[in-house]
């Protein structure tokens, strides 16, 4: 099958962990084995978020006061090419010598009306404790949310991918037998200026939704959102809550998920699958080989019950 693999930034970088480039390139070399061994019985296109990543250049950027800190629209395509570059070396030294891997920025048009601008959900860079969210909230007009252990971080603008610039490119180069990473950190937001120029735009894409949006672009077969969670849960939080291992997109539509983390993914599963007729799965990153059989994870089909 051709599955298209989206890694989320926090299965690239743990929760907790100082972000260091040790650090992420110990966690790249775990995917990239999971990866390899996917790879040895499937074709795949690996995309990956960067939220941890993007909000560290975020932050190292405002330590330079003598310009203004770089927009987020140029520090995605900074965390893209740095966890791209990881990525895709580490695959090299997983998969067998003569298979080829390439790394392509990818740029993504969105809506510049996107009532996301007006709304942020998703969380970029790492958690604080409530005093130091506040001072932060005050110093440069963030936007935070509360998450799980009563931390904060900070979150922006998240538009929904509308056109993958580099659609036809990625297709040449998986049609050639290539390993591509690309739509890093959800692609790089742009929009259309008035005279039709493409310009970037302060946005984190969700990477799931542009993920979706690349699998259904490249023909895939099978569309796996991995991360750090075992599986999509029901009455999450609650006592009463329970791994979904199996279901059909309106089974799904009718649960509420998070809006800034497991609500894109379900959102995105559900519309590569209604879409395509193939399957989405979603879990964790160390499981990827046994989510396609439904051994493990949540897997979204068309012919499941509830569908």
């Amino acid at each position: 099958m051709r599955v298209v693999v989206a890694l989320g930034g926090n299965a690239l970088l743990r929760r907790g962990e100082p972000m260091t480039a040790e650090n992420q390139r110990r966690n790249v070399r775990v995917a990239a084995r999971a990866l390899a061994e996917l790879a040895r019985s499937h074709e795949i296109v690996v995309a990956h978020g960067n939220g941890p990543q993007v909000g560290l250049l975020a932050l190292q950027a405002l330590a330079y006061t003598e310009v203004a800190a770089y927009p987020l629209d140029v520090l995605g395509a900074e965390s893209s090419g740095m966890i791209g570059y990881l990525i895709e070396q580490e695959l090299m030294n997983a998969l067998p010598a003569d298979t080829p891997c390439g790394t392509l920025l990818t740029q993504i048009e969105v809506a510049p009306d996107d009532p996301a601008f007006q709304a942020p959900t998703k969380p970029i860079g790492p958690v604080y404790e409530p005093a130091v969210a506040e001072q932060l909230r005050g110093e440069y007009g963030w936007d935070f949310v509360e998450e799980q252990g009563g931390q904060w971080r900070r979150v922006v603008p998240s538009p929904h991918p509308r056109k993958l610039l580099q659609g036809g490119v990625i297709r040449t180069m998986v049609d050639a037998g290539v390993v591509v990473v690309c739509t890093g950190g959800g692609g790089i937001p742009v929009i259309r200026g008035e005279e039709g120029h493409l310009e970037g735009i302060e946005a984190v894409i969700d990477k799931d939704r542009a993920a979706g949006l690349l699998a259904r672009e490249v023909g895939a077969d099978a569309f796996l959102m991995l991360t750090d969670v075992e599986a999509v849960f029901a009455d999450w939080g609650s006592q009463q809550q329970r791994p979904l291992g199996r279901a059909g997109p309106a089974t799904l539509e009718a649960m509420d998920f998070a809006a800034g983390s497991m609500g894109p993914k379900v959102e995105s599963a559900c519309a590569f699958v209604r879409a395509t007729g193939g399957v989405a799965g979603i879990g964790r990153l160390e499981d990827a080989a046994a989510i396609l059989t439904g051994e493990a994870g949540t897997l979204v089909a068309a012919n499941s019950e509830g569908s």
